[in-house]
């Protein structure tokens, strides 16, 4: 199993994870997945590289420095967070990652997740 696939199981033993993704920004496509969300994670993964994209050319426009470091989508029933990697080995990449609202401690979670994207790389 490569590093990638650790990570996204990593990922998903995280309490009420559904599913995780890492993903490419520029193209959408996930180079690693796992878990079972009950919708299709790559479409997911796509769709949410045009929110990454979307929020650095609005800081663009504004003239703000700095990085992205998570984006959170609230849901009636899951949360989804985008961290985005800034590092030099993984720049250009985020972890898309599922919770399900009932059953996940967002903090924690959050937390997990930073752990787990801080070890990350190709």
């Amino acid at each position: 199993m490569s590093s990638l696939d650790n990570s996204i199981q990593e990922l998903l033993t995280i309490e009420g994870a559904s599913g995780a993704a890492l993903v490419d920004i520029s193209s959408g496509m996930a180079l690693a997945s796992g878990g079972n969300p009950g919708f299709d994670l790559t479409v997911a993964a796509a769709g949410n590289s045009n929110v990454v994209r979307a929020k650095l050319k609005t800081m663009s426009d504004l003239g703000l420095d700095g990085n992205i470091e998570d984006i959170m989508i609230t849901l009636n029933t899951q949360y989804h967070l985008v961290n985005v990697l800034n590092t030099s080995d993984t720049s250009g990449l985020f972890v898309y990652l599922v919770l399900d609202r009932n059953t996940a401690n967002l903090a924690l979670a959050r937390h997990k997740l930073n752990a787990i994207a801080s070890r990350i790389s190709l």
